[in-house]
C-alpha cells in the first residue's frame, strides 16, 4: 500500500486503510473504490490524500504502533468527552459519568500495552482526517507523539498514564474560544491572540475540577504552549520551571500541527517541521526531547509517496533508525514521469539524493 494525493489517483483505486470521521466511526472501509464521486466528496471534506492498494507496493505494510481499532476507540472518547463539555455550559463542573478519566485511563492501559508490544516500532503518523475532526485527530496524534517520547524517556506506569490523560485532553479549553477566531486564515489581531492563549490556563482550571483527573495531567494544558527560554505562554516559565509533561507535549503539539493539513494552508513538509523543532532547542524546545522525538516517530511514514532532487518519484518503504530524514524509498517514476521498473534507494547510503516533496 502508499499514501497518495487524491489529486492524482484514478477512479476504482480501492482504499488500502479505512478512514475515520471526528466521532471516530468509519467514514470509508478498507477496499472501497474510488469513484469520481466519492473523491470529489473527500476533498471537500478537506482529505488530500489515502492509503491505496497498489500492486507496486503490495508488500509494504503501514503498521502503526497501535491498533486501528484502538485508534477508533481514542477518537471515540476523545470526541464524547469534548462534546460533553461543550454541552454542560459555561462551567461545568464535572464531566458525564460515561466520559470519566477513569475511562480515559483504561484506553491508556491498552495503549500503553499496545505499544511496548513493538518496542522496536516507529510511530507512523500519516495524519488523514476532515476539516471537522482536525481538533480530536490532533488530540489523539499529540498523546501518541508524547507517550512514544515519554518511553524512550523513561517514564513510569503512572506517569505515562498521567501524561497521556493530559494530552487527549490538552486543547480542551479551544472549546470555550470562538471557533471562528480558531479556525481564522489570515494572521490573528493582537486582541485576538490574547484570547487564544487564554485556552492553556480555561483547559487547566476546567481538568483540575475534575475528581478523577490528576493534577500533573491538568498542567499538560496549563503548560504545552510554555518554552524553556520563558517566551511561551499562560506563565512565562522557563528551564527547570517547567514540568517534563510540559516540555515534552511542547514538541508534539508543534510537530504534528505543524505537519497537519488544515483548512487554510497545506501542513508543511516533514524536514521542514523537523528543522524547526531542532532549531528551537534550547530556545523554544528542550534538545534532549527533540532527540528522543527523532528516536521515537518517523519523520518520513512508512507509505509516503514522495519526489526525489533526482525528479524521481517513489515510496517510503523502510525507515533507518536514528536517521528519520534518510528512510529507503522504492523508485516508481523517473524523471520524465513515467512508470519506470522498480527499484530501491537507501538514503543513508545516498546522502546527495534528497526528499524534496511529498505527495498531501
Amino acid at each position: 500500500m502508499r499514501l497518495a494525493s487524491l489529486q492524482t489517483i484514478t477512479p476504482e483505486t480501492r482504499l488500502a486503510q479505512p478512514l475515520f470521521d471526528e466521532k471516530g466511526l468509519v467514514l470509508l472501509a478498507k477496499g472501497v473504490p474510488l469513484s469520481d464521486a466519492l473523491i470529489k466528496r473527500l476533498l471537500g471534506l478537506g482529505i488530500t490524500s489515502v492509503f491505496i492498494e497498489d500492486r507496486r507496493t503490495e508488500d509494504v505494510v503501514v503498521e502503526d504502533v497501535i491498533s486501528p481499532q484502538t485508534r477508533q476507540e481514542a477518537l471515540q472518547l476523545v470526541y464524547t468527552t469534548l462534546q460533553s463539555v461543550m454541552s454542560a455550559g459555561k462551567h461545568p463542573r464535572h464531566f458525564q459519568q460515561d466520559v470519566s478519566g477513569r475511562s480515559i485511563r483504561r484506553l491508556f492501559d491498552t495503549i500503553l500495552q499496545e505499544m511496548r508490544g513493538k518496542p522496536d516500532a516507529l510511530l507512523n503518523l500519516s495524519s488523514i482526517y476532515t476539516n471537522d475532526g482536525f481538533l480530536y485527530h490532533h488530540s489523539v496524534n499529540v498523546s501518541l507523539i508524547s507517550l512514544a517520547i515519554g518511553m524512550e524517556y523513561g517514564l513510569t506506569e503512572k506517569q505515562l498514564l498521567d501524561l497521556g490523560v493530559g494530552t487527549l485532553l490538552h486543547d480542551i479549553g479551544k472549546l470555550r474560544l470562538p471557533q471562528e477566531i480558531l479556525n481564522k486564515p489570515g494572521k490573528l489581531t493582537n486582541e485576538e491572540y490574547e484570547l487564544v492563549k487564554q485556552h492553556s490556563m480555561i483547559g487547566y482550571e476546567m481538568l483540575r475540577q475534575q475528581d478523577d483527573i490528576s493534577s500533573l495531567s491538568a498542567h499538560v494544558a496549563l503548560q504545552h504552549h510554555e518554552r524553556v527560554d520563558g517566551t511561551g505562554y499562560p506563565r512565562g516559565l522557563s528551564g527547570e520551571e517547567m514540568h517534563i509533561f510540559g516540555k515534552i507535549t511542547a514538541v508534539a503539539d508543534v510537530y504534528e500541527a505543524l505537519t497537519a493539513n488544515r483548512v487554510y494552508r497545506s501542513g508543511h513538509l516533514p524536514h521542514h517541521a523537523l528543522e524547526l523543532l531542532l532549531g528551537g532547542c534550547g530556545g523554544h524546545f528542550d534538545g534532549k526531547i527533540v532527540e528522543l522525538f527523532l528516536k521515537a516517530v518517523a519523520i518520513y511514514p512508512t507509505g509516503l509517496t514522495v519526489k526525489l532532487n533526482t525528479g524521481e518519484t517513489g515510496v517510503i518503504v523502510r525507515q533507518n533508525p536514528n536517521h528519520p530524514q534518510r528512510p529507503v524509498v522504492r523508485v516508481l517514476k523517473d524523471a520524465q514521469g513515467r512508470n519506470a521498473t522498480p527499484f530501491e534507494i537507501n538514503l543513508l547510503e545516498h546522502l546527495t539524493v534528497l526528499i524534496t516533496s511529498c505527495e498531501s
